[in-house]
């Protein structure tokens, strides 16, 4: 980081440039990374204590650190205008008037073995003249800009203290304009109230334990009086106050949510005290692209570019052993073979772990980088225990089992009667007419990919994202209402991800986030539904994949699925071999749950008005919707190139009996 003079800094920001840097004199860290109506401070972050004071303080680090506010600064780190103290306050207290801001006894105890010389004390004194002259021209650029800006003054304080129950979060009011800025200081608190951390109650209190009486608070509202001051104290549940341990998870939670409250209440502000109202709160952040994301971005994808889970769990002998397993008259369990892993999971695992994910500033983007090298590592002993007991094992680990809910809506779909405008029998096209027809769905997207003929496909069709390749069974059966519905499945979906992960500067959509399937296969299903194209058929084949997991989950062997497929519900041999065999592969492959319920999400989703668009980005799963947004609104990534023409443009045929059907799901 660089480090520049005081008078370089105000000039900075005078003319209204974007930069980060460190004090010349080492006593604060600012960043300003777009110009936006709010700003965030972290007073008393720091614990520097410079070395000529070190031989008088009294204190030791531990005394000094406990009545500091550790974190502070890295909770407000996602935002962009933030300024972080890096001294400690018992150095010189920017809380504090300059008359006051030295202390000789602070908390009962005193500091200073010896008077301070004035020299001592002049350069404490500096620092503490100069933070408040960034304050200064800081406010008045963002005034200047807005007619009104709101400070978010984060403090941190040690509760045990205290003999009574004390709040989470506490608001400090005294000093500021109550009447004027009563809507934001409710609106506040509200947000406040509504953070969840695991385990620990919230109660958001009012001048409660603190009243808000900071002289950064004072100085700010006297020579701004269009500037709202929020002084925030949040207990110190992040660490042991006691010991000095941090507690890594509650801090992370802390820093989301308050991320995203900061936010909202900045909006709220911007609304009536200012001149700008931004449409959403991502335009509130920063669009400057942080350069670590895309080192991040790219070490990731160096590791993982050729690794695609499916590639190597399909069985390389799926069509010999169906013929052996049908000679023995169902009575001999398929022996299935499997590609060689061409990468060793150890090292992988190792190379993964030493990408540098801590260097994005962002706590949002780099949650979801971290969730999608731990995803990877889950990916990587599955593949590892590909063929064995564990397998089932790591399986359920990372994808899940059915619950009671999948289950239910799975007897649903298999206890409905039929719809009388599906005909029982439908002819067949032709391969060469299907490849054709695939040709012309890529067509008219305008994406250029392989048709490939493969042995190793289980179903029908499925596409390798890594070589941009759609691969059809040779032996494909395809009735012309499902060759129209995998083309909305495979090309309008699956296809059209790719494309668009492959267009993106960030790799990350590319390699996929955590379980994409339950989101990616619930759009594609919902693809073959808008389009007209979902029978219920098809709808039974997907639930039975949910009831033969849950089988295959409580000890079913492949024989007694099988049996249960052909005997109790119909199906015919060859499609109830199909549905074990992916069930099956591997040890026990439970993904294929996740199809129905999937669908059942998206379809609520989409009947809610919410756009699927951006989650055809890449390989996306919907619990990260709200951070994929915030990235399309920064510029981090562009919007989807190619959008599945059935979200753009429902073209369903209407039919009352299966939208009741659809209905039923929950």
């Amino acid at each position: 980081m660089q480090a520049l003079e005081i008078s370089e800094i105000l000039s900075l920001i005078k003319s209204e440039q974007t930069f980060e840097a460190e004090s010349a004199d080492g006593s604060f860290v600012i960043k300003i990374s777009r110009y936006v109506p709010f700003c965030c401070m972290a007073i008393h972050d720091g614990g520097k204590l410079r070395s000529d004071l070190k031989g008088d303080m009294l204190l030791d680090e531990y005394e000094r650190w406990y009545e500091e506010d550790p974190h502070t600064g890295r909770f407000i780190d996602s935002l962009p205008i933030t300024i972080t103290a890096l001294d400690s306050r018992f150095e010189y207290d920017l809380n504090r008037s300059p008359e006051e801001c030295i202390y000789d006894v602070a908390w009962g105890k005193k500091v200073w073995r010896r008077k301070l010389t004035n020299k001592q004390r002049q350069v404490s004194l500096r620092k503490h003249t100069n933070f408040f002259k960034v304050v200064y021209v800081l406010l008045s650029k963002l005034n200047d800009l807005f007619k009104g800006s709101v400070v978010y003054d984060l403090h941190s304080y040690n509760y045990q203290r205290w003999n009574r129950s004390v709040p989470l979060f506490n608001l400090g009011t005294e000093f500021v304009d109550k009447e004027r800025f009563s809507s934001v200081i409710a609106n506040w608190k509200s947000e406040l109230s509504m953070i969840s951390l695991s385990g620990i109650e919230n109660v958001t209190s009012e001048n409660d334990v603190f009243r808000g009486r900071g002289y950064v608070l004072r100085y700010i509202t006297d020579h701004f009086p269009d500037t709202l001051v929020l002084a925030t104290e949040i207990k110190k549940v992040y660490c042991d106050e006691l010991t000095g341990v941090d507690f890594p998870e509650v801090i992370t939670e802390v820093q989301h949510s308050l991320k995203q409250a900061i936010l909202n209440s900045a909006q709220f502000f911007s609304a009536d005290n200012t001149n700008t109202y931004p449409k959403s709160v991502s335009h509130l952040l920063d669009k400057k692209h942080d350069p670590a994301i895309f080192s991040v971005d790219r070490k990731m994808y160096r590791l993982l570019k050729g690794f695609e889970l499916l590639a190597y769990v399909n069985p390389i002998n799926t069509r010999s052993e169906q013929k052996r397993f049908f000679r023995s008259k169902f009575t001999e369990v398929p022996r299935f073979k499997y590609s060689p892993m061409r990468v060793h999971a150890f090292e992988l695992k190792q190379q993964l772990g030493s990408i540098k994910i801590q260097d994005i500033s962002d706590v949002s983007i780099r949650a979801l980088y971290e969730s999608v090298i731990s995803s990877h590592f889950d990916k990587v002993d599955l593949l590892s225990s590909l063929g064995t007991r564990k397998f089932l094992y790591n399986s359920l680990r990372y994808f899940g089992r059915p619950s009671k809910k999948d289950l239910q809506n799975a007897q649903y779909v298999l206890h409905l009667p039929g719809v009388p405008s599906e005909p029982k029998r439908m002819p067949v096209m032709p391969i060469a007419d299907a490849i054709d027809a695939f040709r012309v769905g890529l067509k008219d997207y305008g994406i250029d990919c392989k048709l490939e003929m493969s042995e190793r496909v289980i179903s029908q069709v499925m596409v390798l994202n890594s070589k941009k390749t759609i691969m059809i069974r040779p032996d494909a059966k395809f009735t012309y209402k499902e060759v129209d519905a995998l083309i909305e499945h495979e090309i309008g979906v699956h296809m059209v991800t790719t494309q668009n992960s492959v267009a993106e500067k960030l790799k990350l959509f590319y390699l996929g986030l955590p379980v994409n399937t339950k989101t990616q296969e619930g759009i594609a299903l919902l693809a073959e539904y808008l389009s007209g194209n979902m029978t219920l058929s098809r709808l039974r084949k997907i639930a039975l994949r949910v009831v033969v997991t849950d089988m295959m989950c409580c000890g079913a062997d492949f024989i007694e699925c099988f049996h249960y497929l052909v005997r109790e519900h119909g199906l015919s041999e060859v499609d109830s071999y199909t549905v074990v065999t992916r069930v099956f592969r591997g040890g026990g492959f439970t993904k294929d749950y996740l199809y129905l319920c999937g669908f059942v999400d998206m379809l609520k989703m989409w009947k809610s008005g919410v756009s699927l668009v951006p989650l055809l980005v890449g390989k996306t799963s919907v619990e990260y919707y709200d951070v994929i947004m915030e990235m399309i609104d920064r510029d981090i990534i562009d919007a989807p190139r190619y959008v599945t023409k059935s979200l753009a443009n429902p073209a369903r045929v209407k039919n009352e009996v299966f939208d009741y059907i659809i209905s039923g799901l929950e």
